[in-house]
């Protein structure tokens, strides 16, 4: 590796697109295996004769791993750094996804998806930590590309396993796990190869560098955890719940095209934001505008009907990526530089529990009232909280 690449003072600025594609790259091994499970639960539920429950259970352990290790993996980044500590955790996710086709049993199952969720549970982190190393002054750019790479992945399985995965490895769930996990291999073997590296806290031997567990008293981090948790607890809970509510409206031909709506509305607007990233930051006016959007579109979701609700999903979905990807980018630039890891920690932390525990309200307020649209009125106040929190951070003072 050249010289200028492996500096303590960070990697040369002659190399920006490498480090964009390995950003890219890293966001897109975060959630390509985790979704690559969904358009196969049909055939491994017949396979290993598993319960409704149990397949909700498996669905739901990466977040909870995600929400649990995100503190370790904070640990991992002050001992290795974020390169290795990002490479590692691929590492353990590619062997993890992959091994979840060898699992016998449901039990084998779950310790490898566990796993997996522990690995990315460490990359979460390291990729702030990553953009304020590697690009300090690009870190909305950063930021948007990660995010477009976590989207990217995210809709590769669900858009390619039916029509073209499975039929090239003969209708096999456990072949097609494993295919799903190459790409996190690849980029593990490409982080640990050819990524920019940084001096850790044995390489400096000062004290700031090992400092690793959050400092909860910090309104910073719960400002920034409750924002991203409220966007990513509303993405989960329209995924979760919007299916169902289009089942008991009768226009089940309409489930597919509504996620489709979410999910592509995200990708576009995320490639956009390639673009404008850097007007974005640290503005007021993205979470004022994309904040109350995605209160429109759960507005829009409970009261529309047929083709309303499709296009209030995807409204929904752009309101969602430009507030992903302004709030991604916030711990770069408002942590000071050796603070990014440990604070990234405590957001995804906190996001991921508020991520579990709002889609349980919402399925608790469906079941209890008997009338399915109880269960937005959560969604609709995240929708709210992420505007008014959003705005707070926007105003929060920079770090030096």
């Amino acid at each position: 590796m050249p010289p200028s690449d492996r500096t303590d003072g960070g990697p040369s600025p002659r190399r920006p697109l490498k480090l964009l594609l390995l950003l890219w790259l890293g966001g897109m091994s975060m959630r390509i295996a985790v979704l690559a499970v969904p358009p196969v639960l049909p055939l491994i539920r017949t396979d290993l004769q598993i319960s409704e429950t149990q397949v909700g259970l498996l669905i739901g352990l990466p977040l909870v791993m995600w929400a649990l290790l995100a503190i370790p993996g904070s640990l991992l980044i002050a001992r290795l750094g974020a390169t290795l500590a990002l490479a590692s955790g691929l590492l353990l996710t590619g062997l993890a996804g992959a091994g979840r086709g060898a699992a016998s049993n449901i039990w084998l199952l779950y310790l490898a998806t566990v796993l997996m969720g522990g690995g990315i549970a460490v990359v979460q982190p390291s990729i702030p930590t990553l953009v304020r190393e590697w690009l300090p002054r690009q870190a909305g750019l950063g930021a948007a590309v990660a995010t477009n790479g976590i989207l990217f992945g995210a809709m590769l399985g669900p858009i390619l396993t039916i029509g073209w995965v499975l039929p090239m490895v003969g209708q096999s769930w456990r072949v097609d796990l494993a295919f799903w996990s190459l790409p996190v291999l690849v980029t593990a073997l490409l982080f640990f190869l050819i990524a920019p590296r940084r001096a850790t806290a044995g390489g400096n031997g000062t004290e700031e560098r090992r400092r690793w567990w959050p400092n909860w008293r910090d309104p910073l981090v719960w400002l920034l955890g409750c924002t991203f948790g409220s966007n990513n607890a509303l993405y989960f809970s329209t995924n979760a719940f919007l299916p169902d509510y289009l089942a008991h409206l009768g226009r089940t031909d309409l489930i597919g095209t509504a996620l489709g709506a979410v999910s592509v509305s995200q990708l576009v607007t995320s490639t956009v934001l390639l673009v404008t990233a850097s007007r974005l930051q640290r503005r007021t006016w993205p979470y004022l505008v994309f904040g109350l959007l995605a209160v429109a579109g759960v507005i829009g979701m409970v009261l529309g009907s047929d083709w309303t609700i499709v296009i209030a999903a995807a409204l929904a979905g752009v309101g969602l990526a430009v507030t992903f990807v302004v709030t991604l980018a916030l711990p770069p630039v408002l942590s000071p530089p050796d603070d990014v890891h440990r604070i990234s920690a405590a957001m995804f932390a906190i996001s991921y529990s508020v991520a579990v525990i709002v889609p349980v309200i919402c399925g608790a307020l469906w079941d209890a009232s008997g009338e399915p649209r109880m269960a937005f009125i959560p969604m609709g106040i995240c929708a709210l909280t992420l505007t008014m929190l959003g705005v707070a951070l926007s105003r929060h003072a920079k770090a030096t």
